[in-house]
């Protein structure tokens, strides 16, 4: 009688070899994180590689083309708009330790007060609530500034993730090959093929949506905040594209930080601002998101939050932008998975395809 069930220790071997995985994931996180990045550059940009690739007949040639382009359009953004966007930031980041002490001291609760014409009584429970939370703000702030000084200490993927995305628009399609010759079962080996056709189309679409979201924003931000005479509009416009990446907290982050801005500069037409931040939010969540992003990803919004908290504790700032396709390419995986243990347990079944709910193609 053999001491150790064969099965058991399959089983073993098998959540041993998965813990291990994990903790070398854990481990090399920055590593992978830019070849994360790398991955989407190259998904973002394969588009427009392809179709030189058609007129040169080279896809070195047309790599080089597209990154002479980018590289000439970058050129042009920050020499028209980059020294606006610098001076602005730089005076924000100048008056903000001032503004800080006048809101931790309950000094703003007068300014504000004497501008709107508030009573005495709101003016003094204001202050006193403030004065009485200055620990608190403070140690909002430094956090604040702690997740600045993260996301500055990866400034260098900036050059690293566009060089490694070369590498994969070159040789990408040669990878799942790669990655297909070490699986040598007909089912598994369609099991692989079905999660890497998924998460291409997936990571396909999911870029360039997220993109082309970012640049909405940014754009009504900067219009209407110019519009609106908000102080600092492009440094605020910026940080409000940028937080577009983030699904559901990333956009309540920007509107606060906005209002939090404006009001600590006096500004005094606060309301048509939060009119303004409230009217975007609607159409980009329920008119221009849903067209453009589709049902590709699906999460719920439990889901995203979970995805996104988990990736700040794991990876910061940039765990943050890579939780929503990380958590779509995990649900993949187990629906793919499903599929599988179907096939095996039933026999053969028709061809699944990836939706929201698992359904025969027709």
């Amino acid at each position: 009688m053999a001491l150790i069930d064969a099965r058991a220790a399959r089983v073993l071997l098998t959540v041993l070899i998965f813990v291990l995985g994990l903790g070398f994931l854990y481990v090399a996180r920055n590593t992978l994180i830019a070849f994360l990045f790398a991955i989407f550059f190259a998904y973002l940009v394969h588009p427009a590689v392809a179709r030189i690739e058609k007129w040169t007949h080279s896809r070195a040639v047309a790599i080089a083309a597209i990154y002479a382009l980018l590289i000439g359009l970058l050129v042009t953004f920050f020499v028209f708009v980059g020294p606006t966007i610098a001076h602005e930031g730089h005076k924000l980041v100048e008056t903000l330790p001032g503004l800080l002490s006048q809101v931790s001291s309950g000094q703003i609760a007068e300014q504000l007060g004497a501008q709107h014409g508030w009573s005495a009584q709101t003016r003094n429970e204001l202050q006193a609530f403030l004065y009485s939370h200055r620990d608190d703000l403070v140690n909002i702030a430094q956090r604040g500034g702690v997740r600045l000084a993260e996301l500055a200490k990866q400034s260098w993927l900036l050059v690293l993730v566009p060089i490694l995305a070369i590498f994969f628009l070159k040789d990408g399609r040669g990878f799942n090959n790669v990655l297909l010759s070490f699986v040598r079962s007909e089912p598994q080996r369609e099991l692989v093929q079905g999660v890497l056709d998924d998460l291409n189309q997936m990571l396909a679409h999911f870029i360039r949506a997220q993109l082309t979201l970012a640049a909405l924003s940014f754009l009504a931000y900067t219009s209407c905040l110019a519009l609106l005479r908000v102080p600092y509009y492009l440094v605020l416009s910026t940080a409000g594209g940028l937080m577009e990446f983030i699904p559901v907290v990333g956009p309540l982050v920007a509107a606060v930080l906005i209002i939090s801005v404006a009001l600590l500069m006096n500004y005094s037409h606060w309301i048509g601002l939060l009119i303004f931040l409230g009217a975007w939010r609607l159409v980009q969540d329920y008119v221009v998101s849903p067209r453009i992003m589709g049902r590709s990803m699906e999460l719920h919004p439990l889901a995203a939050i979970f995805g996104v908290l988990a990736g700040s504790e794991i990876a910061g700032v940039l765990g943050v932008y890579l939780s929503i396709p990380v958590m779509a390419s995990l649900r993949i995986v187990w629906r793919r998975w499903r599929l599988y243990a179907e096939k095996r347990r039933f026999g053969p079944l028709n061809e699944y395809s990836f939706s929201t709910q698992i359904s025969p193609r027709q």
